[in-house]
C-alpha cells in the first residue's frame, strides 16, 4: 500500500524520535561502560529577586512575565512624593545654612576690625602713658630744684596713673576683640558643618529617590511579577523575580570513590529527559567537601558505599546565549562523567546541541 506523501515526514519524525528514545532508554539502563559514571539531577539557574529598599507603594511595572531584560534596564518605579518633599525641605535647610555661613564670615570681619581698632587704641594709650611718665620725671626734677610746685607734681602723678589705667583698659578691649574673633570663627565652622550635614542629607535623599527606580542587576528573564502597581509593600518587599539563563547548572550526586578523583573543570555531558536527542556539554564547577546520604553509623563496606557527594556542572554561557529561548529550568536529566581522561566519549554521548 502506498502511503500519502503528506504522511511521509510525520513517519520519519516518529521513527527518529522513537530511535532517540530507544537509545536513551538503553543508555540509561546499561550505560556506556565502567569508565563512565552518571548521576541524576535537575537544571537550575540563578534567580534574582528585584526588591524595594524602603517601604512604599508600587507606582508602575514596565515588564511582563517571560520578557527578557538587559542589565541596568528599568523594571519598575516606586512612588517618591514624600521623598521629593523631604528633598525640598533639606534644600531649604541647606540654603539657610549657607546664609548662616555668610553671616558668620561677616561677623569675623567685624570682630577683626574691632581688634584692629583696639590695637590702635592700645598704642595711643601707651603713647599717652610714656608722655605722662616723661612729664612726671621732669616734674620730680623741677620740684627738687624748687622750680615747680608740689601741686604740679601731684597732677603729673595723677596723669601717669590715669594713663596706666587707660592702657590696661585698652589691653582688655584688645583681648576681648581677639576672643570675639575666635568665637566668630567658631560660628563659621559650626555653620559650615551645618552646610555639610545638609548636603549629606540631600545626597541621602537623592540616593533614596534613585533607589526607588528598580533596575535589573543583570541580564535575565522575568519569571514572576510578585507585586502589582498600586500595592504597598514593606522594605525589602519583592516586586519581580528574574532568572539568569546564562548561569545554568545541574546538581547531581556521585559516590565518594568518584568524587575523590573529580577536579574542577572536568568535562560533563548532560542529557535532559525533555530533549533526549541532544547531548549538552558542561564542566564541573563545584564538588562538595562533605558527604551526604551518610548513615548515622558507618560499620560495613556496603554502608560506606552510600556516601554521596554533590557535584555541580555548569553549561557554558556562550552556548546558553545562543539558545536563550529554549533554556528551561527544573528539567530533570542525567549527567555523565568520564572516569578515564583518555577514554573517548561513545557515539551516544557525543556532544549534540540544537542548531
Amino acid at each position: 500500500m502506498k502511503l500519502p506523501k503528506r504522511l511521509i515526514p510525520i513517519l520519519i519524525a516518529v521513527v527518529v524520535i522513537g530511535a532517540a528514545a530507544y537509545a536513551w532508554s538503553v543508555l540509561r539502563q546499561h550505560g556506556p561502560g565502567d569508565r563512565f559514571v552518571s548521576g541524576n539531577g535537575r537544571v537550575e539557574a540563578t534567580e534574582i529577586d528585584v526588591a524595594t529598599k524602603y517601604p512604599g507603594r508600587v507606582q508602575d511595572i514596565l515588564v511582563a512575565e517571560g520578557e527578557f531584560v538587559k542589565a541596568g534596564q528599568v523594571l519598575a518605579h516606586m512612588q517618591v512624593q514624600s521623598l521629593q518633599a523631604q528633598r525640598e525641605e533639606a534644600e531649604a535647610h541647606r540654603q539657610q545654612a549657607v546664609a548662616a555661613v555668610s553671616s558668620a564670615d561677616a561677623q569675623v570681619a567685624v570682630r577683626e576690625s574691632d581688634a584692629v581698632a583696639a590695637q590702635a587704641m592700645l598704642a595711643a594709650r601707651e603713647t599717652d602713658l610714656d608722655a605722662a611718665r616723661i612729664r612726671l620725671h621732669r616734674s620730680e626734677t623741677l620740684t627738687r630744684e624748687g622750680a615747680a610746685s608740689e601741686q604740679e607734681l601731684d597732677d603729673d602723678r595723677a596723669r601717669v596713673r590715669s594713663a596706666t589705667a587707660a592702657v590696661a583698659a585698652a589691653q582688655a578691649q584688645l583681648m576681648a576683640a581677639r576672643s570675639a574673633i575666635v568665637a566668630a570663627r567658631t560660628q563659621v565652622a559650626g555653620a559650615q558643618a551645618v552646610v555639610g550635614a545638609s548636603a549629606a542629607t540631600l545626597t541621602r535623599i537623592n540616593v533614596d529617590i534613585d533607589d526607588s527606580v528598580l533596575t535589573a542587576p543583570r541580564a535575565g528573564r522575568v519569571q514572576y511579577r510578585i507585586a502589582q502597581p498600586g500595592e504597598v509593600i514593606g522594605g525589602g518587599g519583592k516586586v519581580l523575580n528574574l532568572v539568569d539563563l546564562t548561569d545554568v547548572t545541574m546538581s547531581f550526586f556521585v559516590p565518594e570513590t568518584v568524587a575523590g578523583s573529580l577536579a574542577l573543570g572536568s568535562e560533563v555531558h548532560l542529557i535532559l529527559d525533555a530533549a533526549p536527542q541532544y547531548v549538552i556539554p558542561a564542566k564541573v564547577s563545584f564538588v562538595a567537601s562533605i558527604a551526604q546520604f551518610t548513615p548515622k553509623t558507618v560499620e560495613t563496606a556496603s554502608e560506606r558505599q552510600k556516601l554521596m557527594f554533590r557535584v555541580k556542572a555548569q553549561i557554558a554561557p556562550e552556548l546558553l546565549r545562543q539558545h536563550l529561548q529554549q533554556v528551561k529550568t527544573g528539567v530533570p536529566g542525567v549527567a555523565w562523567i568520564k572516569l578515564d581522561a583518555n577514554a573517548a566519549w561513545p557515539a551516544e554521548l557525543a556532544v549534540k546541541v540544537p542548531q
